[in-house]
């Protein structure tokens, strides 16, 4: 049963941690809000499976960089991931 995993916390947030601890194979993430800031630098984000809401990578200025295996996303892909996946959780 994969999940879709939904964080907005910035990565120095305890919750970002618990999140990505909860991770297991398969599951996929989404990075939105501050959670985006995570791209610019080595917080431990999976190697695969990873996606950032475009808009907030655009607000926070990292929009056209190379975010490694962070994959960028409109809306309508996140809209997408919920109708493919079992479970979501919020974080």
């Amino acid at each position: 049963m994969t999940r879709l995993h939904l964080i907005n916390k910035a990565p120095d947030h305890p919750r970002f941690g618990r999140c990505l601890a909860s991770l297991c194979a398969g599951d996929s993430l989404v990075l939105m809000e501050n959670a985006v800031l995570a791209v610019a630098g080595d917080h431990g984000l999976p190697a695969e499976n990873v996606m950032a809401l475009a808009d907030d990578l655009e607000a926070r200025g990292l929009a056209g960089a190379d975010h490694g295996t962070v994959t960028a996303i409109a809306m309508p892909e996140l809209v997408a991931l919920t109708e493919t996946h079992a479970s979501i959780i919020n974080w």
